[in-house]
């Protein structure tokens, strides 16, 4: 399923996947917030975990997680999406999360999921979040990719989330070989240039990708992705634990199709032009 989102996000809180409705079996709130210089946004979460991802700029964030020791806070920015890995904030139930952007305003994208269970409040620092060049030396370099993981279940085993992102070199894919599993996960996509696109599958459901567009994956979906000459796509991936199903290795996922895993094999079996 895609969401198209074509204007620039406006002043505060844009929801794009509420857990309501058509988007219910999600199992997660996802949002943008943007705000101006000195704007500030506060969070309760109540029964509900949550995880904020600076997208750009910079801004005091603070949080307070009840019975604790008392609220912390970090000043923290970013200049892009591209080439600098992100903050990202994970905080248990309970929890209170309050930001307040700096001279150049802050974007964030927001996450929120029910959990239970009682863990600390963490900051993932840029240097926290794991970066690959993920794909080199296979397929003839046809899917080399960025991919950062701010956390999963190697060092937040407690969440019920995953969260990343990857960026699509120009002409190349991602998300390859093509792959499902049957957590729940949101892509939400942006360009440079801002006009550029990209090309994916859901299942046997072709779409066009274009900047802030987001896409919802439901189980069992396949999702290649592939990024257009002359573009590079960035891409947040959320996943959402299901019950008795932890995403990861764990659980033997996510699953490749079998008719295309040979792909990452010996390259000379691939074809290519004399």
């Amino acid at each position: 399923m895609q969401i198209p989102h074509k204007p620039p996000f406006a002043r505060g809180y844009t929801p794009l996947v509420p857990r309501s409705g058509i988007t219910a079996d999600m199992l997660m709130d996802f949002g943008v917030i943007k705000l101006l210089a000195g704007d500030s946004w506060e969070v309760s979460g109540g029964a509900d975990e949550q995880c904020w991802l600076l997208a750009r700029g910079n801004a005091r964030i603070n949080w307070d997680v009840n019975n604790g020791p008392g609220p912390e806070g970090a000043e923290i920015s970013r200049t892009d999406l591209f080439d600098h890995s992100p903050w990202c904030l994970s905080v248990p139930r309970e929890s209170r999360v309050a930001v307040t952007a700096g001279k150049d305003g802050a974007e964030f994208f927001y996450t929120a999921t029910d959990n239970p269970k009682t863990f600390g409040a963490k900051l993932y620092t840029p240097e926290d979040c794991r970066s690959e060049f993920r794909g080199e030396g296979t397929m003839r370099e046809t899917s080399t990719r960025i991919v950062r993981t701010c956390f999963d279940d190697t060092n937040r085993s407690e969440s019920n989330l995953v969260i990343g992102e990857v960026i699509g070199v120009p002409g190349k894919w991602s998300s390859y070989p093509p792959h499902h599993h049957p957590q729940p996960e949101i892509y939400h996509y942006r360009f440079r240039p801002e006009q550029g696109f990209g090309l994916t599958a859901i299942g046997d459901t072709p779409y066009i990708i274009r900047d802030r567009d987001t896409i919802l994956i439901r189980e069992g979906e396949v999702h290649p992705q592939v990024t257009a000459p002359g573009y590079a796509m960035w891409y947040l991936w959320v996943i959402r634990h299901i019950e008795g199903a932890h995403y990861g290795p764990a659980t033997r996922t996510p699953v490749f199709v079998e008719d295309h895993k040979w792909v990452t094999g010996d390259e000379s079996k691939i074809w290519q032009p004399k």
